[in-house]
């Protein structure tokens, strides 16, 4: 196994809209995070897509990744993940094709089968009522062989084509929570990405299964594992705890089937569910900076990843971006930008 501390460090977001905030504001703080974890030196930086939800601007991973990857200079900006039956293989091709050809050996097309959203919104979005997944590893291949892999001998690339000349082309990155999207991705030869954030289990079994049914393709030799993980470091642990609260309150809400906004600190603590969120178990990564760090790194050596994504959520921007600082800046490889300086404790 190799050096779990080795193993590269990404981000993703959602561009939450905290409680008493905007969309657009939501939107410049992940404009900022990007910014920040291209200074200093993470791996890749990616967005969720989500529809119809009060909590969440990031809707359209293409439209955001469009303008984090003008605002950035190095970093792989990609989606975390594309839901891909709600969108034609087509459309999806394209776009990310014009992403690939606007910022060449940046882009990741990151792909989930999951709505994103609930099924009045996944109807609306796919305009029908047929809301099976069954033909999800056709789309899958469909989208691959639109941007130049093709893996069968028949599909749309027969009769269409995502762009007129491409020279490079995005890295296509399966994603999920489940053994099934594990086992595709190991049978097509693709990085995989397994949700651990999700909080719903599963990920060593996941990762395995991964593993055991990998055939090597053209994109890649050996499996490539990357693993997600809700992370926040703060100056000690009462600290992250207290900033970390809100963030499992909506988690709490989440899991008894309510959407909580995303509150202050001070507001979470005094929330009358705030004894029952803190109780529920979670594997999330929250603490000082050395616990965060010891915490990577037993993650990283467990799943034996490849790499490591984190998400990082409270309602403070300059919590984040401290968190974010302090684990780079602990991490070997990686460091803290001068600007770092400026960022409030």
């Amino acid at each position: 196994m190799a050096d779990p501390t080795r193993v590269p460090l990404s981000l993703l977001d959602l561009a939450t809209v905290t409680d008493g905030r905007t969309s657009a504001e939501a939107l410049a703080e992940t404009v900022a995070l990007a910014r920040r974890a291209d200074a200093l030196g993470l791996h890749r930086f990616w967005v969720a897509e989500h529809h119809n939800m009060a909590t969440v601007a990031s809707t359209n991973p293409p439209v955001l990744m469009a303008h984090l990857a003008a605002s950035t200079d190095r970093i792989r900006i990609g989606s975390g993940g594309v839901m891909l039956p709600n969108h034609a293989p087509l459309v999806v091709a394209e776009q990310f094709a014009l992403l690939e050809a606007l910022h060449p050996g940046r882009i990741d097309l990151g792909i989930g089968r999951a709505p994103g959203s609930d099924l009045q919104t996944a109807r609306a979005l796919r305009r029908t009522t047929d809301l099976g997944a069954e033909d999800f590893p056709r789309d899958l291949l469909d989208v691959m062989g639109l941007l130049g892999d093709a893996r069968t001998d028949d599909g749309l690339w027969r009769s269409f084509r995502a762009t007129p000349e491409p020279t490079s082309t995005p890295q296509v990155v399966l994603l999920g929570s489940s053994d099934f999207s594990a086992q595709l991705a190991g049978m097509l030869g693709l990085p995989f990405g397994f949700a651990h954030h999700f909080d719903m289990g599963g990920t060593l079994d996941a990762v395995g299964i991964y593993r055991r049914a990998f055939r090597p393709s053209h994109l890649l030799d050996r499996p490539h594992v990357i693993v997600t993980a809700s992370v926040l470091a703060a100056p000690d642990d009462a600290t992250a705890l207290w900033r970390a609260g809100p963030s499992q309150l909506r988690k709490y809400g989440m899991r008894t089937g309510r959407l909580l906004p995303l509150l202050t600190p001070e507001d979470a603590a005094e929330h009358p569910e705030m004894a029952a969120a803190n109780a529920m178990p979670s594997t999330r990564i929250v603490g000082s900076v050395d616990r965060v760090l010891d915490g990577l790194v037993s993650l990283a050596g467990a799943t034996d990843a490849d790499e490591l994504m984190l998400h990082t959520s409270t309602h403070g921007i300059d919590d984040r971006l401290w968190s974010l600082d302090a684990v780079a800046a602990a991490w070997p490889g990686l460091g803290v930008p001068a600007a770092a300086a400026s960022s409030t404790v």
